[in-house]
């Protein structure tokens, strides 16, 4: 029979992929964080509530029944009814999936075009960046909610047309913060090694710079879709956002503030419904911020 030999030769270990041990290191930072986890835990119910709620709903969210209306919260109505009649906890159950698609969907609008133009911005500069640059100040000049108006005024009001208003006012904020770290990053010596290489302007962009500034963009982006449900429920709170019977919150605060005297559980349930989506939000962002800032010890 044939031995076999030990040389005595060390096998060395493979190294850990380095995507893994920046996910671990996060998520361990996260955890330490109790506002982070805090907003985590009710963003992940709300995400759970929009898909699975409004199919255990008691009661249809546009079911009228005046006879019923403006009842007080009970067992059969836990949130009370509306001036229609209708089921003031279906109504927040299906909002649920509209906010959160609303804030979602916008936010991807506004982040999207936002750091396409800010890379672009500041890869080039030149000419180009002042352009852009110029362009966002143009923008960055209304207040959002205004610029939201305006935008909604020209296109009309619904749900898509709010969703493209609130995802135009979000694109300046993304564009200046990307440019400035694509500034940051351009200007590092592994970038003018890789363009000696002969990399063309494509694959630096993609494969090394836009790696790099995403941490900022995921913080901003956090954030901005608290600002973006805050936006969509305030036009809708004035009517340029959805429209009747949607069951979108804004609108029910808007709907419920004339019986805020007689039924005030119209409007404040809704009222909350909003504070508390935008907290989680605000909780988790800032839970993020601190964990990807590479300058924050825990």
């Amino acid at each position: 029979m044939r031995e076999e030999v030990n040389t005595g030769a060390v096998i060395p270990k493979t190294a850990p992929n380095p995507t893994l041990v920046k996910l671990t290191n996060l998520w361990k930072k996260l955890i330490k964080n109790k506002s982070a986890v805090i907003g985590g835990i009710l963003i992940i119910l709300f995400i759970l509530i929009a898909f699975i709620g409004p199919h255990f709903t008691p009661f249809s969210p546009n079911t009228q029944n005046t006879v019923n209306k403006l009842a007080t919260p009970s067992s059969e109505h836990w949130f009370g009814t509306d001036h229609l009649g209708r089921d003031i906890f279906s109504r927040i159950i299906h909002g649920m999936s509209i906010t959160l698609y609303v804030g979602f969907f916008s936010v991807l609008i506004g982040t999207t075009i936002g750091v396409v133009l800010g890379i672009i911005s500041g890869y080039y500069g030149g000419k180009i960046d002042t352009v852009i640059m110029r362009l966002m100040d143009i923008l960055l000049a209304f207040p959002g909610i205004l610029l939201a108006l305006a935008i909604v005024s020209v296109l009309g009001s619904s749900t898509e047309n709010l969703i493209i208003a609130v995802g135009i006012f979000s694109i300046p904020v993304f564009a200046r913060i990307v440019r400035g770290s694509t500034l940051a990053v351009r200007k590092l010596e592994y970038i003018d090694a890789i363009r000696a290489l002969g990399a063309n302007d494509a694959r630096i962009i993609f494969l090394h710079i836009l790696p790099n500034v995403t941490s900022p963009i995921i913080v901003q982006a956090t954030l901005s879709i608290a600002t973006s449900i805050l936006t969509a429920s305030g036009l809708s709170f004035i009517g340029m956002g959805a429209q009747p019977p949607t069951p979108e919150w804004g609108a029910m605060l808007s709907d419920g503030r004339n019986y805020m005297w007689d039924a005030p559980h119209v409007a404040t349930i809704p009222g909350i419904a909003i504070v508390v989506v935008v907290l989680a939000f605000n909780l988790f962002g800032d839970g993020l911020r601190d964990a990807l800032d590479p300058k924050m010890k825990n």
